[in-house]
C-alpha cells in the first residue's frame, strides 16, 4: 500500500533525504498517524509532501524496514527514490475526484496518509 509523508521542508526535506539515501522517520504522534506507520511493510512505495508554502508532493520513497516494537512510536527506515518529474499541489489535490475521501484532504493535518494505488499513480504523474 502506499502512504505519503508529509514534511516541513526547513525541518527535513527531499533534498536531505536524498542526500542521506535513508532515514528513520519516527517522531510522529497523531494517533492515526502513528496506526498508519505501523501498519507499513518493507517496499511499499512512500511520497514526500512538503508542507509550508510548498504544499506539494515533491518526491518518492521506499519503506525498507518497519520497528513496530514500541506501539506508541514506530520507527520507520525509507530509502530516498527520485523527485517527481510534476509536483502536484495542495490545491490541486483537493480539486481531484479521486481524493474526495481521502485522509489527506478530509484530516488536512495528518502527516501520514495511506493512498491507493490510483492516487500514487495520479500523484506520480
Amino acid at each position: 500500500m502506499p502512504y505519503l509523508l508529509k514534511s516541513e521542508p526547513d525541518c527535513y526535506s527531499f533534498a536531505d533525504l536524498e542526500r542521506d539515501g535513508e532515514t528513520v522517520w519516527d517522531g510522529v504522534t497523531n494517533p492515526a498517524a502513528v496506526k498508519h506507520l505501523r501498519e507499513m511493510k518493507a517496499g511499499d512505495h512512500l511520497l514526500i509532501y512538503h508542507t509550508r508554502g510548498e504544499r506539494q508532493v515533491v518526491g518518492t520513497a521506499t519503506v525498507v524496514a518497519v520497528d513496530a516494537a514500541d506501539k506508541k512510536t514506530p520507527r520507520v527506515t525509507i530509502r530516498a527514490g527520485k523527485a517527481v518529474a510534476k509536483p502536484r499541489t495542495l490545491a490541486e489535490i483537493k480539486e481531484h475526484k479521486l481524493f474526495a475521501d481521502s485522509p489527506l484532504v478530509k484530516q488536512g493535518r495528518l502527516s501520514v496518509a495511506p493512498l491507493t494505488n490510483q492516487q500514487y499513480e495520479w500523484l506520480t504523474g
